[in-house]
Formats: structure tokens, C-alpha cells, sequence
């Protein structure tokens, strides 16, 4: 367990670090394909999903962000009407719809989201299984965190 002088040192560091790192990611360009989409976030993690994972469900795609079947089909719609993602049905299950990027839209996605997860790959590499999984977990307690209203803690110095 570190001392909270290493703490401290560690917090300083992360301080420094994160507000370049956003300012990175918002500076990868747009393929011009996908400007006019007014993408939010929430679109991000769910293409994210869909490059990575392949077709989903609404059910999977819902558990998978953590929010709730209604908000996925909302945000299925608006991409759909946008030709970004297409719906089909599951040939196991007729009333199952599975969600994709469509053709059309994938090769501007790949090209915009592909230099995060190369980025990711070659950061988490160096890491075990276990650390990378701690890592994450980390990422998680921290929005966690920033998410709930604490009382400010006294400046140190």
C-alpha cells in the first residue's frame, strides 16, 4: 500500500496527465463522414462496442453500457436514421433484433475509432491480465467518484 506522500506524488502526476490526454482524444479528427452526425459519447461506446464485439443485441448492447434497453433502442434509432447502424432480425430468434455498423458507415468508424484501441492495446501491454483488470478498475472507483458530490478536502502544502 503506498504512503500518502505517494499518493500525493501519484495524484500530482495524474493531475497533469488527464487534461492533456482529453484534450488528445478531442483533437482525433472526424472522418468527414461522420461530422455532420453529432455524435455524443454515448454514441462513441456504443460503435466502440459494435467495432470491437461485432453485432449485438439491444439486451447485450444495454448490459454492456449499463443502461437500460430503452435508452440503447432510443440511441439505435437515432443512428439508424442516420445510416450509421443497421437493424436485422436474429435468425434464432425472429423477435430479436441484432444491431450493426452499417457497411456503409463502418469504414469511416474503424478509421476514427482504430487509433484509441491501438493506443489502449500498446499502454495495457506491458501489464499482466491481473494489472490491466486492476487498472480499469481504478478508471471505474474514479468516475465513480468524480460522479458523487464529496465536500473539498483541505489543500495540502
Amino acid at each position: 500500500m503506498s504512503t500518502p506522500d505517494t499518493t500525493d506524488n501519484t495524484v500530482r502526476e495524474l493531475l497533469l496527465v488527464m487534461p492533456r490526454l482529453v484534450g488528445r482524444v478531442k483533437r482525433l479528427p472526424l472522418p468527414e463522414q461522420l461530422r455532420s452526425l453529432d455524435l455524443a459519447p454515448r454514441h462513441l461506446s456504443m460503435l466502440s462496442l459494435l467495432l470491437l464485439d461485432g453485432p449485438l443485441t439491444v439486451s447485450q448492447l444495454a448490459g454492456m453500457l449499463g443502461v437500460a434497453p430503452t435508452t440503447v433502442s432510443l440511441i439505435v434509432s437515432d443512428l439508424s436514421r442516420k445510416g450509421v447502424l443497421v437493424r436485422r432480425e436474429d435468425n434464432t430468434d425472429r423477435r430479436r433484433r441484432i444491431i450493426d455498423i452499417s457497411p456503409d458507415s463502418r469504414p469511416a468508424i474503424t478509421q476514427w475509432l482504430s487509433p484509441g484501441a491501438h493506443a489502449w492495446r500498446h499502454a495495457l501491454a506491458p501489464l499482466s491480465p491481473a494489472q490491466q483488470q486492476i487498472f480499469v478498475d481504478t478508471l471505474l472507483r474514479y468516475e465513480a467518484a468524480v460522479s458523487t458530490p464529496t465536500h473539498t478536502a483541505p489543500s495540502r502544502g
